[in-house]
């Protein structure tokens, strides 16, 4: 395991999430969630929150990965397809680096591999 797969591994807020680090290394990451109910909004599919949770995690991962603390300044989300069950898929790479800051685009893939939403976030480099 990793520096960065170990510091993940810790994290209880993804764990309460049903979300598992797959890989993290040179700037990208994919991470897994299994949808439960407690996943699911008033009106049966995937709160939003969920999703956003999964992808901010990727981003997280991602940009810690090169073993500089990274903590996030920014991110939009945009939501393109309802799910109701099933296991999603965060894949984040890293799309700009500098010294001090960093961009990641992170793809929130269903089950059969379609988009269902993407995330662009921004994290301060506070090495």
């Amino acid at each position: 395991m990793n520096p960065t797969e170990e510091l993940f591994s810790k994290d209880r807020y993804a764990a309460l999430s049903h979300i598992r680090l797959i890989r993290a290394e040179n700037g990208s990451a994919e991470a897994e969630m299994t949808v439960c109910p407690e996943h699911l909004n008033g009106v049966g599919i995937v709160q939003g929150g969920a999703i956003y949770t999964i992808a901010d995690f990727a981003l997280a991962a991602a940009a810690n990965s090169r073993g500089v603390p990274a903590v996030t300044l920014t991110t939009t989300i945009t939501f393109f397809k309802g799910e109701s069950s099933g296991v999603f898929r965060a894949v984040a790479q890293e799309l700009s680096l500098r010294h001090a800051v960093a961009t990641y685009q992170v793809d929130v893939l269903n089950g059969q591999g379609e988009r269902i939403a993407a995330l662009q976030g921004t994290v301060y480099r506070k090495g």
